[in-house]
């Protein structure tokens, strides 16, 4: 029986990177035969070059296994990835990156893991060529989830997966918002494998991955994978709590044998101010924890899709 495999292409000005890397997949397919078809379903995520423009010329050459999605605005490559998945139609599924930086020839070897009953196969970052920041960055985020969320989670962290239709389905079929899409792959406890690589350096264009993308997908991850910082919240609160009921036996005490005496002034005022600081940011980590709740409640569309093939 044949099986369909679908590459899942997440792409944001990506223009100059689309014609090189559907000629390396379509070079790639000579790895594996007769026994696969393949399906490339590429989603534009709101970009404002002539990435739609290559899409729909490679499209217009092999429409029988491309497809196409364009969202109206920029969501992020992990609502993009969901998308693809929602209109891929394969019994396997690889998400790869637009800019050739994961070796999409390795999809072959992750092949060859499903085939020996891995539902989940992640290329491993063992290293990558990214600049120091980009680096330094990476390692830090994988470290702080691998210690306070995910235990078990790759070390380098990873974006390149291979998995199960079966996979597939059980992610979209979560319906959670402002995830980590992978890591929720990760968790569900299907049989996994990981195969490490070095990520290559990107070669053309320029990288749209900001330190604010950064920054929304570390707290989006760390929210949706942990309970740490609700728990340092209410283990703080515990220990002042504690030391507000000593304070106060002590200030009894000493009003009952006449000691107190109008002094204490900038003490007072630092105690008031250091509290009421724990308090706002208390507030801020309960208001993002609300705000995602909110989120889902309420049921928006997370994308517009505004043309598609």
């Amino acid at each position: 029986m044949e099986l369909t495999f679908s590459y899942i292409i997440p792409c944001y000005y990506n223009e100059p990177n689309i014609p090189v890397t559907f000629s390396r997949l379509l070079e790639n397919e000579k790895l594996f035969g007769d026994e696969v078809a393949f399906e490339y379903v590429f989603v534009d995520d709101g970009s404002k070059d002539n990435t739609w423009a290559e899409l729909q010329k490679i499209h217009s050459r092999h429409p029988e296994k491309v497809r196409l999605i364009r969202f109206g605005k920029n969501v992020g490559s992990y609502i993009a990835i969901t998308a693809g998945m929602k209109k891929a139609s394969g019994d396997i599924n690889v998400v790869v990156s637009a800019d050739l930086q994961d070796p999409v020839e390795l999809t072959f070897e992750m092949f060859k893991y499903w085939k020996n009953g891995f539902k989940l196969v992640i290329g491993q970052r063992a290293n990558n060529m990214d600049g120091f920041v980009s680096k330094r960055t990476s390692k830090l985020f994988n470290s702080l989830m691998r210690k306070y969320a995910i235990s078990d989670l790759p070390k380098g962290g990873f974006d390149f997966v291979l998995f199960d239709k079966i996979v597939k389905e059980q992610v979209l079929l979560t319906g959670e918002k402002n995830t980590n899409i992978l890591y929720l792959m990760f968790i569900l406890g299907y049989p996994t494998a990981t195969i490490p690589y070095v990520r290559e350096e990107r070669k053309l264009g320029k990288s749209r991955w900001t330190f604010k993308k950064k920054m929304k997908l570390f707290i989006d991850s760390f929210i949706a994978f942990s309970f740490v910082p609700i728990r340092i919240l209410s283990v703080t609160g515990l220990v002042f709590g504690f030391l507000s009921l000593v304070y106060s036996i002590y200030i009894l005490i000493n009003k009952l044998i006449g000691n107190i005496e109008i002094e204490g002034w900038s003490a007072l005022m630092i105690t008031v101010l250091f509290i009421g600081s724990f308090q706002m940011i208390g507030l801020g980590i309960l208001g993002e924890y609300l705000w995602r709740v909110l989120d889902e409640v309420r049921n928006r569309p997370q994308y517009t899709i505004i043309d598609e093939h």
